[in-house]
């Protein structure tokens, strides 16, 4: 666990950038607690979002108590596990299927199968309008959440597999219909390390004036 020094200045010295490039997912955590102090200002962060009209709809659910986790993490296993099946078995018979994809699929199941023992599930949730969940602020709000968390020290990543029982899961945060949830920020102290993800150049993403299909 890290050392609890001044929560308040806690991750406010880290550059911005130096910050987005380096804040990859992290599934491996230790179950050591995480101080709510630290979950409220991530959760700040995120509040800092744009969002239509300033309508700021996100919700925070964070769930740390044990047993309540232990409920959650039952049903996200379930699901995870039939949703990750075939690309499992799609490696198995691929003697080229890429050992960085087959990593990042080892890592995930094994966010699954320790969801229990990840000491916060932080759900985002928000008000919907005219019957719609309000994406386009929930997601902006849930990144700045994973990028304070990389400022404080914190290792997390972005789920959305509960969703297969989200109408079960909603009810249990004492969410509604009204208030659904978008995602799952599994958050804890890292066992792994910060840094840069592989990413393509953004010269091959970059086009002006008009998009240009690459040659093939």
């Amino acid at each position: 666990m890290k050392p609890i020094d001044d929560l308040d200045q806690r991750g406010e010295d880290l550059p911005l950038l130096e910050g987005i490039r380096t804040a990859r997912a992290i599934r491996r955590l230790a179950s050591d607690p995480v101080p709510a102090a630290l979950i409220r200002k991530v959760c700040e962060a995120g509040t800092f979002a744009p969002s239509g009209g300033n309508r700021q709809p996100w919700i925070f659910v964070a769930v740390t108590e044990p047993e309540r986790r232990a409920f959650i993490a039952k049903l996200y296993l379930e699901a995870f596990r039939r949703y990750i099946a075939p690309a499992f078995e799609t490696a198995a018979k691929d003697k080229a299927f890429p050992e960085a994809k087959l990593r990042n699929m080892k890592a995930a199941l094994h966010l699954a199968e320790h969801l229990h023992e990840v000491p916060v599930h932080l759900f985002v949730a928000g008000w919907t309008r005219r019957g719609e969940t309000q994406s386009q602020a929930l997601y902006p709000c849930i990144q700045n959440i994973l990028l304070a968390c990389r400022a404080v020290g914190l290792g997390a990543s972005l789920t959305t597999a509960h969703l297969t029982h989200r109408e079960e899961i909603d009810r249990y945060l004492g969410l509604s219909e009204r208030t659904p949830t978008c995602a799952l920020l599994p958050i804890g102290w890292p066992k792994g390390k910060f840094g840069r993800p592989p990413r393509e150049s953004v010269d091959a993403k970059l086009h002006f004036e008009r998009f240009v299909a690459p040659s093939v």
